[in-house]
């Protein structure tokens, strides 16, 4: 059986998530790492669930040992950032992101705030299912004690990544802090920088959290973007590593065209590491012409920010992205990071000179529909007689697609991609009836 999916392990609190998978999972992480301070730092959003895992995690990694430091509501990035700072042999964080308030999920960050590769969650994995762990006695057992004052290192870390010739002097911004993790510290770092601040969905009740609100709902932010004739809206999800962006007419940024212009800016600032970005294969084709336009190379990962982070790693890039809103720019966050993007994309506005809806609009889209199937077992698409054929006549017609399996629920996602919607859409329903046909 397999745990972690695309970003940690995630479920339904109190049915998928329990208190005993938190405990075992906890001390099957504590011991897998390397113990040198013997110290974990745990974090969580605003999700009334939170309490019952925070505490059994807590147990389990004192039971073997560690003290741990809980640090309350934080972002995720927080989190993998203050484990590094604060000299943690690892971190936690509990969190479901941008899942209603019903799922949770724990995600898990090395001493020095990087998320694990696939072969340390199997070793986590292997040690959780055998039952494998060393208890502590006497005085070996650990310790824990909550921090309420770390949110301040977090604040002066994320300041620091903004230009320091800007200021957000007579900018408006409207902030939708998803009723997450972000809600306290997304308004203060606005407002420290100096910006006209109008924060929306920041009174959390433990059940509100992505509800009707964040990235999830940008059409929420997008109305009070044009209520408050803001300059710029900024959408976060519950854990606040995502980030969508509104422009000043109201109008939703589309992921890559927010990814072609950071990479833009970027790139005229000579800041973009060895001349590239890295994206997923979800990202449209039309970014990938845009960039080339400049000599900006573009690799693709499997979906997952954590593999955009790999491919940066490996081609040593400083920036990369997904579609869906996590962006990391790896100078400033290990991980993706809606408030690091939401400053470096208000300091592009600002240098261009040009309103949110012209800055972010630097080319064309091209049509990409897509699709989701419910399906019962994710079989491998070399087993299901035909597929093969069925994706080789869409690429035959000249579009690109895209076929893959959830890595958090039983669905199969769909993408066709190419000149004209019309076909794309054609093409969509062909395979959704075909696929449908063979996994229902």
């Amino acid at each position: 059986m397999k745990l972690f999916g695309t970003d940690g392990v995630r479920g339904k609190a109190g049915e998928v998530i329990t208190p005993f998978l938190a405990m075992k999972l906890a001390m099957a992480f504590g011991d897998t790492i390397p113990k040198k301070t013997k110290k974990i730092l745990v974090g969580k959003d605003t999700r009334r669930s939170g309490y019952m895992i925070e505490n059994a995690i807590v147990s389990g990694l004192t039971a073997i040992g560690y003290d741990v430091i809980q640090i309350g509501p934080m972002p995720t990035p927080a989190v993998a950032f203050l484990t590094e700072d604060m000299r943690c042999d690892g971190g936690i964080m509990i969190s479901a992101s941008h899942n209603p308030y019903y799922d949770n999920g724990i995600k898990f960050f090395d001493s020095e705030g990087n998320k694990f590769s696939k072969e340390v969650e199997e070793e986590i994995e292997k040690r959780y299912f055998e039952n494998n762990f060393h208890l502590k006695t006497q005085k070996e057992i650990g310790k824990s004690k909550r921090i309420d004052d770390v949110i301040g290192r977090y604040i002066v870390h994320i300041k620091s990544s903004f230009p320091k010739h800007l200021n957000l002097n007579g900018i408006r911004v409207v902030v939708d802090a998803a009723n997450g993790a972000a809600y306290k510290v997304a308004p203060t770092i606005f407002n420290e920088l100096g910006a006209d601040v109008i924060t929306i969905n920041d009174e959390p009740d433990g059940f509100n959290i992505n509800q009707n609100a964040g990235a999830m709902h940008p059409e929420v932010l997008a109305q009070k973007v044009k209520e408050y004739r803001a300059d710029i809206g900024f959408a976060l999800d519950g854990d606040a590593d995502r980030l969508v962006v509104v422009d000043e007419r109201g109008e939703i940024v589309d992921g890559d065209k927010l990814l072609g212009a950071l990479a833009y800016y970027l790139h005229k600032k000579g800041k973009l590491k060895n001349g590239g970005i890295a994206v997923t294969v979800m990202s449209n084709g039309a970014l990938e012409e845009f960039l080339k336009k400049y000599g900006i190379k573009v690799f693709r990962s499997a979906v997952g920010d954590k593999y955009v982070l790999e491919v940066m790693k490996k081609e040593g890039l400083n920036f990369g992205g997904e579609q869906s809103g996590h962006i990391i720019f790896s100078d400033y966050a290990k991980t993706g990071d809606g408030l690091v993007s939401a400053l470096q994309a208000v300091a592009y506005m600002i240098e261009s000179g040009k309103k949110a809806s012209e800055a972010f609009n630097l080319f064309e889209l091209y049509p990409q529909v897509q699709t989701n199937i419910n399906v019962s077992e994710k079989i491998p698409f070399e087993k299901i007689e035909g597929a093969d054929e069925m994706l080789k006549s869409v690429e035959n017609e000249g579009y690109r697609h895209l076929v893959r399996y959830s890595g958090t629920e039983n669905k199969l996602r769909l993408l066709i991609e190419g000149e004209s919607e019309t076909k794309a859409k054609e093409l969509l329903e062909m395979l959704k009836q075909f696929f449908k046909s063979r996994l229902s």
